[in-house]
């Protein structure tokens, strides 16, 4: 049976007060894109419950890809890998198997992102924090302004 809460007085005043002002409640889509407007056009790639494989080969083609359409920063979310179902395997380095250790590595090691890439940042807390990168691309000379 389901318990059903009655609200208190003190309860339905709080939220009164609390749904008045719900522009000062933080916002985290529209704070990432107001936060970031001096880097221009970013996209966000979240690589939650990919594999090490999959996350390599979707962060590659999203790199070229946000490359080639102009964009400048990408915020990829990796996850801070606490629930990572390779944490359990013994034949399994726990650094390797995460993807917020592995994915950096990877971009920096992949011949072919390397004249794309020009800096991989930790995120801001807002962003993800440790769960979560930026990757500043560099500009491509082959697009029209």
């Amino acid at each position: 049976m389901k318990k059903t809460y009655k609200a208190t007085l003190k309860d339905k005043k709080e939220w009164l007060e609390f749904t008045e002002h719900l522009s000062d409640v933080y916002d985290k889509e529209t704070s990432t894109t107001k936060s970031n407007e001096n880097l221009g056009k970013f996209r966000k790639l979240d690589l939650h419950g990919s594999s090490l494989d999959e996350a390599n080969k979707i962060v590659k083609n999203f790199i070229i890809n946000s490359f080639n359409d102009g964009y400048k920063r990408l915020l990829i979310i990796t996850g801070k890998g606490s629930r990572s179902k390779n944490r359990n395997n013994p034949y399994l380095s726990e650094k390797l198997s995460v993807l917020k250790h592995s994915v950096p590595e990877y971009i920096k090691n992949d011949k072919n992102l390397e004249d794309k890439v020009f800096q991989i940042l930790k995120a801001d807390q807002k962003d993800g924090g440790e769960g979560a990168i930026n990757v500043i691309l560099k500009k491509n000379k082959n697009l029209k302004e």
